[in-house]
């Protein structure tokens, strides 16, 4: 698929794909004869991991280190290696899940200020 065409379908511009491919977050594209940048399924299931990620509020630098921890874990590397990614996947997973609480606190509070300003409209 086109930039474009990810880019609709991801939810995220054209320009936050470039710049994930600039620093490296999602592989460097094929491109067309007419240079026109071409993505993978592959490619957008990466990029739905990034923006899942974003939601937790992951830096572009923990982010890169999280999807090279699931790229060893998936590949044909030496079990060890494999191994070690996993315990350290499972480690960020404990992190994951105390942002994600952290989320769902905030937004409980912003439930009761709407219930507050509601109740005061009426």
């Amino acid at each position: 698929m086109h930039i474009g065409e990810m880019a609709e379908k991801s939810g995220m511009s054209s320009r936050t794909l470039r710049h994930y491919e600039e620093i490296g977050l999602i592989p460097a594209t094929g491109r067309t004869e007419g240079g026109f940048r071409v993505y993978t399924d592959e490619d957008f299931r990466r990029l739905m991991t990034i923006r899942r990620m974003k939601a937790l509020n992951y830096t572009t630098g923990e982010m890169g280190e999280l999807l090279t921890l699931l790229d060893i874990l998936e590949s044909s590397a030496p079990n060890a290696e494999r191994s070690s990614a996993r315990e350290q996947l499972v480690a960020l997973l404990d992190d994951a899940v105390a942002k994600r609480e952290k989320l769902a606190r905030q937004v409980e509070r912003a439930d009761e200020f709407l219930g507050i300003l509601r109740n005061r409209l009426n």
